[in-house]
Parts: C-alpha cells; sequence; structure tokens
C-alpha cells in the first residue's frame, strides 16, 4: 500500500524537452545510402530515420550479432579472454577480408576479437563460433534466436560474417537494435575503439576499417561491411559528454558515402539534443516512516538512474513523483522496497525507479518499549 500523499516535482528543463520517440520533426538530411537511422544508446531513441525497416544485406556489419554472442559469453564466464582457440580447416578456408588464419593455429578470444573488430575478420568470426557452438550452423542458430529476443523483425542470418548469400539480411532498424545490446558491453570498446595494433606478436598489423575511429571526435565504434549487394555500410557509434550515439548507414554507392553519411549523422544528434541525468543510482531521495523500529524513520536511495534525452532549444516540464509505501514496519533490511519514484513527460512515463532503504532498521525489543514509556511517563518525549 502507499501513502495517500504523494511528492510531485515539477522540473523546468533549461536545455530541452524530452526526445520524440520516432524521430518526429526531424529535418531532412543529406544521406546518399538506402538505408539509415540514428539512435541515442541508453533510451533508444530514434533521431532520424530513412527506409529503416527494409529488409537488404548488411554485409559485415552482420559482425555485429557475432561479437555480442562472443561478448555475452565473456561476460557470462562462459569463456574468457585468454581462453586458446584452435583453428579448423574449415575457419581457414573463409576468404575475403581475414586475419590469415592458418589450421591448427591457436590463438586467444581477445586476439580473435581484435581480428575481427577491427580487420573485420571473416575467418576469425567462423572460429570463433565453431569454438562457442561446435559448428558455424550452430552458431547462426544463435545469432537468429538472440535476433528474436531482441525484437530484430526483420532480420535472418545464414552466416556469421556477412557474406553474400540469400535469405541473409537485416535493416537499419534491426542494426541499431543489436548495436545498441553489443554496447552495453562495455569491455566491446577495447576493441572496436582500436585504430591500428599488431597480432603473432606483431608479425601481423591491423589496421580498423571504421575511419571515423581516427577522423571522428567521439567515435568508438562499430563496424563496416562491404559487398556487392549489400553496397557500403556502416554501424557507427560515438559519445560526446555523456551521451552515446549510433548512426547506422545501408547500401551507400561508395565507402566514402557511407562515412559521410554517418558524420552527417552523427553531426546531427550532437548539435540538437543533450542529455540530462534525473536521477543517479544511490541519490538520496528524502525519508519515510517506520512504525515499531528503534528509529522513526529510515533514508530512502534511488536503485538506478535514468537520463533523458532532451531537445536544445525548447523548455518544457519533466515531472517527478514519489509514492512512499504506508505502513512499513520494523524491521527493515537495507535494500528494502520503500516507494516508487515516476519520471513523466506530458504525461507519459518515462521510468518507474525503486526506492530502497538506505539502511536497517531493527525491530523494538521490550527494553526499548519500556524505556520509551518511562521517558514519555516521566519527560513527556
Amino acid at each position: 500500500m502507499k501513502r495517500i500523499i504523494s511528492l510531485i516535482i515539477s522540473v523546468s528543463v533549461i536545455l530541452g524537452t524530452v526526445a520524440t520517440a520516432e524521430g518526429e520533426n526531424a529535418p531532412e538530411l543529406n544521406i546518399d545510402a538506402r538505408a539509415a537511422i540514428l539512435i541515442e544508446q541508453e533510451s533508444g531513441t530514434v533521431m532520424y530515420e530513412m527506409n529503416s525497416d527494409e529488409q537488404m544485406p548488411i554485409a559485415s556489419v552482420t559482425k555485429i550479432m557475432t561479437m555480442l554472442l562472443i561478448m555475452e559469453a565473456v561476460d557470462s564466464g562462459q569463456i574468457a579472454l585468454d581462453d586458446m582457440v584452435t583453428v579448423s580447416e574449415n575457419a581457414m578456408s573463409y576468404g575475403g577480408s581475414t586475419m590469415f588464419l592458418e589450421t591448427g593455429e591457436k590463438l586467444s578470444v581477445n586476439d580473435m576479437l581484435k581480428g575481427i573488430a577491427v580487420a573485420s575478420a571473416n575467418d576469425g568470426c567462423v572460429a570463433m563460433a565453431e569454438f562457442l557452438a561446435g559448428s558455424e550452423d550452430a552458431f547462426v542458430d544463435m545469432m537468429n534466436k538472440k535476433a528474436a529476443e531482441l525484437g530484430m523483425k526483420n532480420t535472418h542470418f545464414v552466416n556469421t560474417n556477412g557474406l553474400d548469400e540469400d535469405n541473409h539480411f537485416s535493416s537499419a532498424r534491426d542494426v541499431a537494435i543489436m548495436s545498441r545490446e553489443l554496447l552495453k558491453h562495455k569491455t566491446i570498446f577495447n576493441y572496436t575503439s582500436i585504430w591500428m595494433d599488431t597480432l603473432r606478436g606483431g608479425k601481423f598489423q591491423l589496421a580498423n576499417t571504421n575511419k571515423l575511429i581516427r577522423y571522428y571526435d567521439g567515435a568508438n565504434g562499430l563496424k563496416t561491411g562491404s559487398t556487392s549487394k549489400a553496397l557500403c555500410c556502416l554501424s557507427a557509434s560515438a559519445k560526446r559528454d555523456d551521451m552515446q550515439l549510433i548512426a547506422v548507414i545501408l547500401g551507400a554507392p561508395t565507402s566514402q558515402k557511407r562515412f559521410d553519411g554517418a558524420r552527417t549523422l552523427l553531426d546531427y544528434g550532437f548539435a540538437t539534443y543533450t542529455v540530462s541525468t534525473q536521477v543517479s543510482a544511490g541519490d538520496n531521495m528524502g525519508t519515510v516512516p517506520v512504525e515499531k523500529g528503534i528509529t522513526g524513520e529510515v533514508g530512502a536511495i534511488a536503485a538506478e538512474g535514468y537520463s533523458a534525452l532532451l531537445k536544445k532549444g525548447s523548455t518544457e516540464a519533466i515531472e517527478k513523483e514519489i509514492d512512499w509505501y504506508e505502513n512499513i514496519t520494523a524491521p527493515v533490511v537495507a535494500g528494502d522496497k520503500v516507494g516508487t519514484l515516476k519520471i513523466t513527460h506530458n504525461g507519459e512515463t518515462l521510468a518507474e525507479i525503486d526506492l530502497n532503504a538506505a539502511s536497517e532498521v531493527k525491530k523494538k525489543g521490550i527494553g526499548d518499549i519500556i524505556r520509551d514509556l518511562i521517558l514519555s511517563v516521566f519527560f513527556g518525549a
């Protein structure tokens, strides 16, 4: 149950208003490509889109899903970055962009990720697929299952690397979705932000196919791709201040056009929007009464943070409403939920954040009750 009285805070946002969920009223941008989309990483808000749900080949941008499954395996403890991967004859046989693996060669997961993220290694993708799932086909099944879990409605994978094959396709929106999911694994930036590196003790040079890493302020990823069917594709990520953006370009006629398109999208996003932190994890949100406790109240802290994507140049209100639980009775354990912070804009709920007890409150014992009674009788306390 909640107390009848709720605290409502109306916040005037000086920097702007909450961005629209569908990129409405975005200007026409000069993007020479079949499809494009720009999203903000934390909220997933679409800031610009063009033909974003059209199914089309995506070339090596496919490797974003391959890297996502690898990072999930690393972060879950299924594999480790220093695990050694033995290269099969099948993996070695793949051409196109490669890291020139040899049958029987052993490289670490760390080095395989470098080869995939930086050099777009087709052979590295197959080697990792076999290492994780036993075969490329089994790994592709995992890719399609993950795509379904993420709501990628216009995607179907046939291979791990994006080489042209029938029935292998995605869309700009779906690429943004899997890019956003990959960037939740922060370790991936150790690879996608590399400009130049080496493998095999310095014998093999790596140069990033994503030229924005060197030439665009804040660029930290993500993946290029090009084939005769897909043309030139790119999922580009960049961060400035607290705002991480993802720009997807599919079907650009030239490599330069894809980089120009991504730069145009990112420039638009950084110039037009800003991120405003509404609450941070651990923020003190006030106190709530506690019955039958050795203290009469307990502090409340936010369980997680929330930042709103705001459009610069306008002012509207974001409201914060705190609903405290009523009749909270000791004992209270630190971390117990004691209320909820609801953040809204124009009647739309942006976030609901749990408010948790900051400390424990022990229940009064018999001695505490007798002491309180004596204080009340003799001292009016």
